[in-house]
């Protein structure tokens, strides 16, 4: 049920303006919910004894991830993990739009290998692609460059060009690519398709019309899961550890193999993890305002709004008008 509050100065529907008094004639007491004050009771509760077991249990040792949390390796991992995310997303998303742009082609042989392409990376695990690009110079030990089947002008070790740094990126960047071009594809289908004839008979061409028309009106439909992508992305980096690149992750492993402190390490990691996530969740809010201007279903009005909507046992105040 809807529950409708008097707004100070509001109007009712005759057009009149009607004093406080009279407001309140038209006030809607709101149900009483004694289900979710005795959750918030029981919330309360299991949050208490877990801040409890957190402080009291020595074993987890926050001296330890005290003096760790700050060392130099473990910020050199952070800043490793910090540029994958951002290399490997910049250029995903990149990748992702032109995937989507070929996969709606009207060409059915561009369409077809789009759909290729996504259905292979999609299909196989993240795992699985970064050890193949990997050991890539199993499969070529040299890459030429040159004429087929005639003279080469370059050649290169492929042990020497696929770095850990370079197998990294290509995994998550391919990887990525294919997640965005869904992404971005749906985007592009919840504009109206007779925006696009539109802009043709104005004798706009298909990329300025995608580029003016169509992207910027996708763009409502097409933040929200990209801000899900990036903070997925920054996690998944983490798989690249076992390919021994100086991430975050293997920076606390490279510690706590050597003095044994694994669950203070792992804390120190998951710390910074969650602050990282937390500032891509605010930008993450920031962008789906922006480009949701224009719509009334914003939930999320500032950054504390949403525990306030948590933690909130009363409807929003609904103005009558």
């Amino acid at each position: 049920m809807t529950t409708i509050e008097p707004i100070r100065g509001a109007r009712v529907a005759s057009g009149t303006s009607t004093s406080w008094n009279e407001a309140k004639r038209f006030a809607v007491v709101p149900a009483p919910h004694p289900g979710r004050r005795v959750l918030m009771v029981v919330s309360a509760v299991l949050a208490a004894g877990l801040v409890t077991t957190l402080v009291t249990n020595p074993r987890y040792q926050w001296g330890t991830v005290n003096e760790y949390l700050f060392a130099p390796q473990i910020l050199r991992g952070l800043r490793m993990t910090i540029v994958l995310t951002v290399v490997s997303m910049a250029i995903g998303i990149a990748l992702g739009i032109v995937l989507a742009v070929i996969r709606l082609s009207p060409s059915r042989l561009a369409s077809g290998l789009a759909g290729a392409y996504i259905a292979f990376f999609r299909g196989t695990p993240v795992l699985v692609q970064l050890i193949f690009w990997f050991n890539l110079s199993a499969l070529y030990p040299k890459v030429a460059v040159g004429i087929p089947f005639g003279p080469e002008f370059f050649l290169v070790n492929v042990n020497v060009l696929v770095t850990p740094f370079v197998a990294a990126v290509l995994t998550l960047v391919l990887n990525e690519g294919a997640y965005m071009a869904e992404i971005v594809r749906s985007g592009i289908l919840s504009v109206p398709e007779g925006q696009t004839y539109a802009a043709t008979s104005l004798g706009l061409s298909r990329l300025r019309t995608m580029r003016w028309i169509v992207l910027p009106q996708a763009m409502r439909v097409i933040v929200p899961p990209t801000g899900n992508d990036v903070i997925s992305m920054l996690k998944t980096t983490s798989i690249v550890s076992i390919i021994a690149l100086s991430e975050l992750l293997y920076s606390a492993q490279a510690i706590y193999t050597r003095t044994y402190e694994t669950i203070p390490l792992l804390i120190a990691v998951s710390i910074w993890y969650l602050v990282a996530t937390s500032v891509l969740t605010l930008g993450q809010q920031y962008l789906e305002r922006r480009f949701g201007r224009g719509t009334s279903r914003t939930v999320a009005t500032g950054k504390w709004a949403v525990l306030r909507n948590v933690f909130s046992t009363r409807r929003p105040k609904v103005a009558v008008q």
